[in-house]
């Protein structure tokens, strides 16, 4: 029997399109919506201003959404709760280099938003400040929530 990872179905190796959807629904939500709100233009907020640093706030909070998303995803379809090495590669890893190509997209595909090195940074903590609420938080309430059906 093929070995399973968190992505694929036991019996199914290959799921189609729709089953891989289902099985990384919160993922590709919080990526869609983070990519949109990080390239459209964003309004001048007066009320805002007076929040020190509010940008990079913003991007703290989208980027641990993300990552707090991903371990979501990883916990509803992993065949068991052990944490395996891969689950960071998805949760962290790949969040923090979107971030990069994000920042990236900004300074080099719009006229209206520019890439910051703070904002990286910003996205960064925010994956890494996720990692224990998918390993301490999201794992347990899963675990249980799956263990009363």
């Amino acid at each position: 029997m093929p070995k399973t990872h968190i992505f694929s179905h036991k019996s199914d190796c290959h799921p189609s399109l729709s089953e891989r959807g289902r099985r990384r629904g919160f993922s590709l939500l919080a990526y869609t919506l983070t990519l949109i709100l990080c390239l459209i233009p964003i309004p001048d907020v007066p009320q805002l201003d007076d929040v020190p640093l509010m940008d990079k706030w913003v991007h703290f909070v989208m980027y641990g959404g993300i990552a707090s998303a991903v371990w979501l995803d990883i916990w509803r379809n992993a065949p068991s709760r052990r944490v395996e090495p891969i689950y960071f590669l998805w949760a962290v890893l790949i969040p923090i280099l979107f971030g990069a190509l994000t920042e990236l997209a900004q300074r080099y595909l719009t006229t209206y938003r520019s890439g910051e090195w703070l904002d990286f940074l910003a996205d960064s903590v925010g994956v890494l400040l996720a990692i224990p609420i998918g390993l301490f938080l999201l794992r347990p309430l899963i675990k249980r929530k799956t263990s009363k059906t």
